[in-house]
């Protein structure tokens, strides 16, 4: 390593592998909204990481109960218990049941898709051998993981990895129809997301929603929902499915359920859990010590703020002010993770540079949409000055397309 330099210019030397491209920015320090580069340039942060950092940069809540735990105890090992982790699940389980009126129990991990995994184990367990497919939805994203892209309904995503692993089945997002006839007595769960976040963020329907419910009632089969971008009151509700008024059977979730600290967690109803045995999953890191801190401290302070109550204000707020930007077509989505849809006729990642450029953080989650997640801790004045700057860009005719 003597003698590089981490540079971003092509052919020169990185450190990272070549997954990611170039990155735009180095960010060197956060506090709410607000990021700062290298060079000490400010910028609102409106993408939070992906719907990460909900509790904003560098809470200090998050912050004090990592650093107390880092000076306790970080880890051992599954053959031994934890205070951290035991109360992390237990508020975990207590959260679930407020929203659903289910018992449960937890597997925690790292990630997302290590949640998805662990719930696409579970559906293969609970149905046995033969019957071991799993629905999902076109446009849906589950994670990196083999299985987890498997489960993911975007096949460029899976293209360069075939043959893919048995057992995976897409039909289109919203069409209930569609899933009625994709089932067949192979089939253990539905896997879906109730708002399809990589997808271009599309809300999910009650009515869909309720009738994946009453089908798999029906059939015998789980239902399971991705909440990994939704958990966590980014929706203006604890958790996505609360919006159908349905009780899933197993919800995966991960990113705001950290703040940027790398935790996952995978809740299934007491009963379907019980099929998992001794040996049939686990993890090194599941329930780390210092991840369990961070867990609960996450959990205790969006008690304390009421976060769903300020996602839900705060989106509409923000969805009112981007109606009325010349040039929005359409917003889409629920409490603060939003879509900003730009039409056909204009290009929405060259918005989002010259957003990034400005000082905002966005991203532009498909050709014609920026996607908004800002913390739920942003202020008015904040979001008053992100409209200002999307209106002032698109005023200017950025991204339009001859």
């Amino acid at each position: 390593m003597s003698g590089h330099t981490f540079s971003t210019t092509p052919n020169q030397y990185c450190p990272f592998m070549p997954v990611f491209g170039a990155p735009a920015v180095m960010f060197e320090k956060g506090l709410g909204t607000e990021l700062w580069d290298s060079n000490g340039k400010r910028y609102l942060d409106f993408l939070s990481g992906i719907a990460v950092v909900s509790l904003g940069h560098s809470n200090p809540v998050v912050a004090d109960a990592i650093s107390q735990q880092l000076s306790t105890l970080l880890h051992v090992s599954n053959f031994f218990a934890n205070p951290a982790a035991t109360q992390a699940a237990i508020a975990i389980n207590e959260l679930m049941f407020e929203a659903s009126g289910a018992e449960g129990q937890v597997f925690l991990c790292n990630s997302g898709a290590e949640a998805n995994e662990a719930a696409l184990k579970l559906a293969r367990r609970f149905g046995g051998r033969g019957r071991h497919v799993v629905v999902s939805a076109f446009g849906s994203f589950h994670g990196r993981t083999l299985a987890a892209l498997a489960a993911t309904g975007q096949p460029t995503k899976q293209e360069p990895f075939h043959p893919m692993p048995d057992g995976f089945r897409h039909v289109a997002f919203g069409d209930l129809q569609a899933l009625v006839d994709a089932i067949d007595p192979t089939v253990s769960a539905i896997l879906i997301e109730t708002v399809q976040g990589e997808g271009g963020v599309i809300p999910a329907s009650r009515e869909y929603l309720q009738g994946i419910r009453k089908l798999c009632d029906e059939r015998g089969m789980l239902m399971m929902v991705d909440e990994v971008q939704t958990g966590f009151a980014r929706t203006g509700k604890w958790f996505g499915f609360q919006h159908a008024d349905i009780v899933p059977d197993v919800v995966t979730m991960a990113k705001a359920l950290g703040n940027g600290f790398p935790v996952g967690a995978c809740w299934a109803k007491r009963e379907v859990a019980a099929v998992f045995q001794p040996g049939d999953h686990g993890s090194t890191y599941s329930g780390t010590a210092i991840a369990g801190a961070a867990i609960t401290a996450v959990i205790g302070e969006m008690r304390r703020i009421n976060a769903p109550v300020l996602s839900r204000d705060k989106g509409e707020y923000l969805a009112e002010q981007l109606t009325k930007v010349a040039g929005v077509v359409e917003v889409r989505g629920q409490g603060l993770l939003r879509a900003v849809e730009l039409g056909p006729k204009r290009d929405a990642k060259t918005v989002y540079l010259e957003l990034l450029n400005r000082g905002v953080v966005t991203n532009a989650v498909n050709a014609t949409s920026l996607r908004l997640a800002p913390p739920i801790t942003v202020s008015i004045a904040e979001m008053d000055e992100v409209v200002s700057k999307i209106a002032e860009v698109l005023s200017e005719g950025v991204g339009v397309i001859a």
